[in-house]
Formats: C-alpha cells, sequence, structure tokens
C-alpha cells in the first residue's frame, strides 16, 4: 500500500511527494510535509500519529487494527475526549487526524447499501476475505461494517440475530461483533473482499464488494489528503457526500 500510496501521488498534478519513510527510517524528513499517509501494523501506527501530531503534520491513517480505545487516545492527542487534551503531547494548531477502515469507494458504497438494508431482514452475516498477509482479522471494513448494521438493527427495533446452535467447533460460528456474525477467510490469491449476507422469509440478499489491485484504494486516498481538516475525522464518507 505504502508504494501505491507513492505512485499515486507522484501522479497527482496538485499533490507533491515530500518523503517515503520505512521501518527505522529519520522521522525528520517528515517535518517538510503538511499530510502523511500511514499504513504501517496496528503496533506502530500510534506513534506515528503521535509524532506527526506533535510536529504539526496531519496524517491520513490507513492501517487497520485501531479499536476504540486507540482511537479515543488519538482523539486525546487533538484535544476532543471529553479530558482535554493529553498533557503528555503537545498538540499543534490546524493539525488534522483521518482514520478510515477503507478507502475504496465501491467498499464504502458497499457499507452505506448494507446500513440500509439491515432493518429489513431479520438474519445478517458477513464474510471478509483477505491475502493472508493481512495482520488483523477482522478486518477493519468488517468490523465497521457490523457495528453499523448492529446499530440500525437497534434503531429500527430488532432483536438479535436467530441462532440455534447449541454445539460446536470453536470459531465456528466466527467473531461476534455487536452480536453480528463476521466470518475471515485467509488466502493467497485474493486482495480484499467482503460479502453481507442478509436473509428473512422466502429470501436472501447478497451485497459484495471485490478490490482485485491495491490501486483502487487510491481514490480515496488522495480524496482524504485533500480533504483533511483539523480534528479527529473517521471515515471519507462526508467527503463523498455520503
Amino acid at each position: 500500500m505504502g508504494q501505491e500510496v507513492v505512485q499515486a501521488v507522484q501522479a497527482a498534478p496538485d499533490l507533491e511527494l515530500v518523503a517515503a519513510v520505512d521501518v527505522g527510517d529519520d522521522f525528520a524528513v517528515l517535518e517538510r510535509a503538511e499530510v502523511a499517509v500511514d499504513f504501517t501494523s496496528p503496533a506502530a501506527v500510534l506513534d506515528n500519529v503521535k509524532w506527526c501530531v506533535e510536529h504539526g503534520v496531519s496524517v491520513v491513517v490507513g492501517t487497520t487494527g485501531l479499536d476504540e480505545a486507540k482511537l479515543a487516545q488519538i482523539r486525546g492527542w487533538l484535544g476532543e475526549d471529553a479530558g482535554g487534551t493529553d498533557s503528555s503531547t503537545k498538540t499543534a494548531p490546524g493539525v488534522g487526524v483521518l482514520v478510515a477502515p477503507n478507502f475504496s469507494i465501491g467498499a464504502i458504497l458497499m457499507m452505506k447499501f448494507a446500513d440500509l438494508a439491515a432493518r429489513f431482514y431479520e438474519s445478517v452475516e458477513i464474510i471478509e476475505l483477505h491475502h493472508p498477509n493481512k495482520a488483523d482479522a477482522p478486518s477493519g471494513t468488517a468490523s465497521t461494517t457490523a457495528k453499523r448494521i448492529a446499530a440500525a438493527r437497534a434503531q429500527a427495533g430488532l432483536g438479535p440475530v436467530p441462532d440455534a446452535t447449541s454445539t460446536s467447533l470453536p470459531g465456528a460460528r466466527g467473531a461476534e461483533v455487536e452480536g453480528i456474525r463476521v466470518h475471515g477467510v485467509r488466502l493467497r490469491g485474493l486482495v480484499a473482499h467482503q460479502e453481507v449476507l442478509f436473509g428473512a422469509a422466502g429470501e436472501t440478499l447478497t451485497i459484495r464488494h471485490d478490490s482485485y489491485e491495491r490501486a483502487s484504494f487510491m481514490p480515496g486516498v488522495l480524496l482524504a489528503i485533500r480533504a483533511i481538516k483539523p480534528g479527529f475525522t473517521f471515515g471519507i464518507e462526508a467527503s463523498l457526500g455520503l
């Protein structure tokens, strides 16, 4: 993903590539940048974001695996949590952090369509399929989709998804995210794919999105770079008018 971002920025006439930083490199070269893009790992991303915030560089974060506690920590560095700015971090004015679980326009529309369908169906499950080098499971997109579906179901007054399973092998029914079952597949040859399966009496609805190349994420990354604003932002839906 880092290589794809470098190529996309270099090809954009209104953007300039300032630096490309990898593990062990000196971050000082980033001080010339207005916006940094982070596609690293859950273990490294918080330190990277904190450094950027302290040095006045806004950040677009595509690294997944950030739970609510980590997102709250980032908000704290920006002074947006209930307790104010983290006293150990000096936030430069005007700095923004945008965290997105997915930058593919198709994946974002898939989540939006799942939102719309959620209140009409008694049953729902999610299958996410990725390459075997992916570090987190479920994927950030699948977790976000499940949370959004759960919220839509709760707003519609729907109860728990029906499931009479009484005996099973550990993991056979997948993970559970706010009451929604999520199944992860890791397979060589895949890139990033997700199905949301809805079911009601006599019918099913499948909403599927497939990314076959990492280039599919670049329009969303470039949009985020151009649209980033001070403070914390989750997702690029607002920039798409969704």
